[in-house]
């Protein structure tokens, strides 16, 4: 598996990064950032309802609740955005998407000429009720969570 740098956490902007390289084609790796049943193999059980601008959904982790979630914005095959309400100090999660107190996180796609780097930018985390908690604990997600894409997609 491709060894990675770990992601950054932007406390002054309130924002995490992560650049990795995934020795795959774009086409696979977009199909994994975008499609509910891949996006399920690496990130968590995903549902969305279409795959456009605006298309609602849930993202779940075993033994937690459905977190809202809807694409913001996409530019098929180099970005996707999704808001999501995922605000660690919240006690019940809500069960539509707020778009005041959310997050959006961004993956941008490159090709290369052994793969494609993939940087996911989350920001937002000032609406959140405990920014310093939701970006350490986002900043820690993201590094398991796209270690589990690499190895996804790096599989023999």
């Amino acid at each position: 598996m491709t060894d990675n740098p770990q992601t950054v956490a932007e406390h002054d902007t309130f924002t995490v990064r992560r650049t990795i390289h995934i020795a795959a084609p774009v086409e696979k790796v977009w199909n994994a950032v975008t499609e509910p049943e891949h996006i399920s193999r690496w990130f968590g059980r995903t549902v969305l309802q279409g795959t456009g601008v605006g298309a609602p959904g849930t993202v779940a982790w075993p033994d937690e609740s459905a977190i809202p979630i809807r694409v913001e914005a996409v530019d098929r095959p180099r970005m996707i955005s999704y808001r999501w309400c995922n605000d660690e100090a919240v006690e019940s999660v809500p069960s539509e998407l707020d778009a005041a107190h959310s997050t959006v996180f961004t993956f941008t796609l490159e090709p290369l000429r052994d793969g494609t780097q993939l940087t996911v930018v989350e920001t937002g985390f000032e609406t959140t009720l405990d920014p310093a908690r939701n970006i350490e604990s986002h900043r820690q997600g993201w590094d398991e969570q796209l270690d589990r894409l690499v190895a996804m997609l790096e599989a023999r």
